[in-house]
């Protein structure tokens, strides 16, 4: 049962590369914006996350495209999206690669 929580937590990864703040040409887990992925032994996902911004113009539609994206993985139950702003993004919770596309190095 491990095996399997942690490769649909690979997936669930895999998918959230594909989700991108339309302002930004960089994907969400990149960014960082990805706090936290859980998936319980009912392989319900709960994800904590947050914005680049607390009035991020995109924030509906980054949200839904995370939930459809995740909801769309075979063997996923139910996904809950917890957003947050505490801790507060900064731009050094970016991946390297982020950092490079971005001009930060």
């Amino acid at each position: 049962m491990e095996n399997n929580i942690l490769a649909l937590e690979e997936r669930i990864v895999e998918v959230l590369r594909l989700v991108f703040d339309p302002e930004i040409p960089v994907n969400i887990y990149d960014l960082g914006l990805i706090y936290e992925i859980n998936v319980d032994e009912e392989k319900n996902v709960k994800i904590v996350m947050t914005l680049t911004a607390p009035n991020c113009p995109a924030a509906d539609f980054i949200l839904e495209d995370v939930r459809l994206k995740v909801e769309g993985i075979t063997g996923v139950n139910n996904v809950e999206i917890d957003l947050v702003f505490e801790p507060e993004w900064s731009k050094d919770m970016m991946s390297e690669e982020a950092k490079l596309e971005l001009g930060f190095l």
